[in-house]
């Protein structure tokens, strides 16, 4: 190699040269080598070797030092003297091959690295017999790059990063280093301004408001094979799913992932739920998004502990049997200056046509979902929490945002796709991708769709032109069930369509009902504070309208505080108000939930055709009353389950009904029942019916299941 010009010199003493690599450490000169390193300020520089003599270097220029040898030198120290203060002994960053394999750099050029999270970000690794820290980033549009950390005072001028040529990816191994270093990178953009961002890739960052990445480290041993192995073997839209949605922040205040653990599976397992869902625990800036606008998305966030802190909450879920969801944010992200907003001084991340690339509500960026290295850094992200964190399903948010290029935009505002139409093709693509792929890796999970318009089959396999999602929110029947429960009793009657229209698609998509987190802020109130009445009649309707939920086909979602009559809407900044619970009526509602989770989860009928119409049909009555609904549910076997379901404010007494089997038929569920605070109306436990007809005594503003006996 020929000797470096002074311009190179210069370059790579303020850390600003795409390849310090080629400058310093060791290179062939002539007949002998040389040893480069970068010690400003140094009043003498060696460097000490096993089995050679030292070896001492001069003075290029701007703190280059320059050592000449005879033969190949062996792996080295240095040792830099300064006046007034300590020698300083370090291995060279500069003598170590790349981290980074030829491979890695083919698949991540074709966004087709699906554990991407291996190879980029911060990985600690022996390389050459040393341990340290191999840090790899992508930021092809950036004139260098530079590693500023705890270790180094934040002055990245004696680590700059080399390039790994058109693959855009900057890499450098710093020895020494270990799990627990704080770091950043620093990049030096087109417009030669210097920008420091958080890591893309970390897998740790520090509690917010500090943003700098943490090198993280796993040590954590699962237990949960028995978990993963039955996971493997079922089928989550044929499977009993009740989804107890948490904010970790506010379910109970003060506990971290650990803490956490515990008191969940006793809850979580007393109230019967199968699963829960978490609000996004990647890492985000600001509390009050709910973690909806990420900044780390490989990162758990800190404010709760370490990564292995949420491997020990999950592994712990598992082993008493209770499902992780978490929700998950490919949708878009914020644009705060730290994180993934212009990366490397340009969009990056995001698409760069403002009519595709800015989110007009929300004031965030979105995916640029055409560009192979962004889809990958998504895909390969919905596969990292499966795989490092063992998660059992991601509940994809905003999905109704990524398939339209008009959402939230008047006419103007927004660019046609290819064929002139509205649908965003490259988000589609991403979405079938990471679906086919997720499911692949990991039978028995679920992908789940928060999808609010009617697009087509979206729990279509992609073999078939479908999203491949398993389950979908279905967004209409909560509208409109909420839209109706809050009427008066009086006028219910005129409404009876806000109910009945769900059955119309209710199997045209696997479909989760959901009563979220979005429905109980905003002023909208809490799902309590909705239902009309007196405190006893806000019961009676809720604990109603639960059991026409859960006996409604689909999976069922309810976001904490409702299965105990949360009276207040919910804040983030505040926990559920668990002195209800003292309060017989609430405690009532709360008995109720655990008995509805449990005998949903007795009843295949309940859960195991829910998307198959054939195992459904409503039940009709001689006399039709609009503010009753009757249907019956079957499983595979042939065991049926009636759902009935008054939401008048008056009993109705020896109703007739015609009921699919002759026989016994015993009510499994009143929810109306003294237990529960209500009025006790009922049918001494049971009902017959002869010649395809029964008379059923309906209780007030209540719903009752009915299991066919013989």
């Amino acid at each position: 190699m020929t000797a470096p010009t002074d311009h190179m010199l210069d370059s790579v003493a303020t850390g600003s040269y795409h390849a310090p690599h080629d400058v310093l450490g060791v290179h062939a000169a002539g007949e002998g080598w040389v040893i480069r390193v970068r010690r400003p300020l140094a009043r003498t520089v060696t460097a000490v070797f096993a089995d050679q003599p030292e070896a001492e270097f001069r003075h290029l220029r701007a703190g280059i030092w320059e050592a000449s040898l005879d033969a190949e030198p062996q792996p080295y120290r240095v040792v830099a003297t300064y006046d007034d203060a300590p020698a300083w002994v370090a291995d060279d960053p500069y003598r170590h091959l790349p981290t980074i394999g030829e491979l890695d750099l083919h698949l991540i050029r074709e966004g087709r690295h699906e554990e991407l999270w291996r190879v980029l970000g911060a990985h600690v690794r022996t390389q050459a017999g040393v341990v340290g820290v191999a840090f790899t980033v992508w930021a092809p549009n950036a004139r260098a790059v530079r590693l500023i950390g705890d270790f180094n005072g934040w002055d990245g001028q004696g680590h700059p990063m080399r390039s790994m040529g058109d693959s855009g990816i900057w890499e450098l191994f710093v020895p020494g280093l270990g799990a627990g270093a704080v770091y950043k990178f620093e990049i030096l953009t087109a417009d030669s301004a210097w920008i420091e961002k958080s890591d893309p890739m970390a897998r740790r960052a520090e509690v917010p408001p500090a943003t700098a990445s943490i090198v993280a480290e796993s040590s954590y041993e699962w237990q949960d094979a028995a978990w993963l192995q039955d996971r493997a073997a079922s089928s989550p839209a044929s499977d009993p799913m009740s989804v107890y949605e948490v904010h970790l922040g506010s379910w109970r205040s003060g506990l971290g992932y650990r803490e956490a653990a515990d008191q969940l599976i006793d809850y979580v397992g007393e109230q019967g739920f199968t699963h829960i869902e978490f609000l996004p625990l990647a890492e985000h800036p600001f509390g009050g998004s709910w973690g909806y606008q990420v900044s780390g998305y490989y990162a758990p966030t800190s404010r709760f502990g370490d990564p292995d802190d949420l491997r020990y909450l999950i592994d712990r879920l598992h082993q008493a049997g209770i499902g992780v969801i978490m929700d998950w944010v490919p949708g878009h992200f914020p644009k705060d200056a730290f994180a993934l907003a212009r990366f490397d001084g340009r969009p990056l991340y995001e698409h760069p046509d403002p009519r595709r690339g800015e989110h007009r509500d929300w004031g965030t960026l979105i995916f640029d979902y055409g560009r192979n290295e962004v889809k990958n850094f998504l895909v390969a992200n919905a596969l990292y929490w499966f795989e490092e964190f063992h998660v059992d399903g991601l509940r994809v948010d905003a999905v109704a945002s990524m398939l339209y290029l008009d959402y939230s935009r008047e006419e103007g505002q927004w660019e046609p796709n290819v064929h002139g139409g509205r649908e965003n093709l490259e988000a589609i693509s991403f979405l079938q991708e990471v679906n086919a792929t997720a499911y692949k890796r990991y039978p028995g999970i679920a992908m789940i769709a928060e999808e609010s318009t009617s697009f087509p089959g979206v729990t279509a396999p992609t073999e078939y032109g479908g999203l491949g999602f398993g389950l979908k929110w279905n967004m209409g029947w909560m509208n409109d069930s909420l839209q109706y429960i809050k009427r008066d009793p009086m006028y219910r009657g005129w409404h009876e369509g806000e109910l009945s229209f769900s059955f119309v698609y209710a199997f045209s998509e696997n479909f989760v009902l959901p009563i979220s987190h979005d429905e109980v802020v905003h002023g909208k109130g809490s799902l309590f504070t909705r239902m009309p009445g007196d405190h006893w009649q806000k019961l009676a309707n809720a604990r109603a309208y639960l059991a026409y939920m859960w006996g409604h086909p689909g999976k069922q979602l309810l976001f904490m505080g409702q299965e105990f009559g949360q009276m207040s809407e919910w804040s983030e900044s505040r926990e559920l108000d668990w002195w209800l619970l003292d309060q017989p009526p609430h405690r009532q509602l709360h008995g109720f939930v655990a008995d509805l989770n449990r005998a949903y989860r007795a009843e295949p009928a309940l859960w195991s055709r829910d998307s198959d119409g054939a195992a459904f049909s409503r039940l009709g009555a001689p006399h039709w009353n609009p503010s009753v609904l009757a249907f019956a549910r079957r499983d595979a076997e042939g065991g049926t389950v009636a759902v009935f379901c008054n939401f008048s404010g008056e009993p109705l007494h020896d109703v007739e009904f015609d009921l699919p089997a002759d026989g016994d038929w015993r009510e499994i569920l009143n929810s109306d029942a003294e237990a529960y605070g209500g009025s006790g109306v009922g049918n001494f436990g049971s009902v017959s019916a002869s010649g395809g007809r029964a008379r059923v005594t309906l209780p007030p503003l209540g719903v009752l299941w009915l299991r066919h006996e013989s």
